[in-house]
């Protein structure tokens, strides 16, 4: 059990982990491991989300809008549906995600 990779194991895994600590029960290396795993995550997450904006800018030049704009447009029906909007607007839900994500692994901080 304790070998399988699923999400559910890992948030258990966690779960234990996050009890030793607030224990007093963790050392050094995993506190040195943690913050190494969560700027790895971080700097992960800089790289997708200055992709994401390169696709934005590409978008926003083409159609001569903002993607805030154009998504609450395109939420609204406003926008239509073809492809190029469909695939703006997947875009714009992926790049809200991703600095939800870094927040998360960054401490809050944007």
């Amino acid at each position: 059990m304790l070998g399988e990779n699923t999400a559910e194991n890992t948030a258990r895994r966690l779960e234990q982990l996050a009890e030793l600590c607030r224990q007093g029960q963790v050392g050094e290396t995993v506190t040195k491991t943690l913050n190494k795993l969560f700027g790895y995550e971080a700097e992960n997450c800089r790289i997708q989300i200055r992709q994401l904006e390169n696709d934005l800018s590409v978008f926003e030049k083409q159609y001569g809008m903002s993607s805030d704009v154009f998504y609450r447009r395109f939420q609204e029906g406003e926008a239509g549906d073809n492809m190029d909007f469909v695939e703006w607007a997947s875009v714009v839900q992926m790049h809200r995600r991703l600095r939800q994500r870094f927040a998360l692994v960054n401490g809050g901080q944007i």
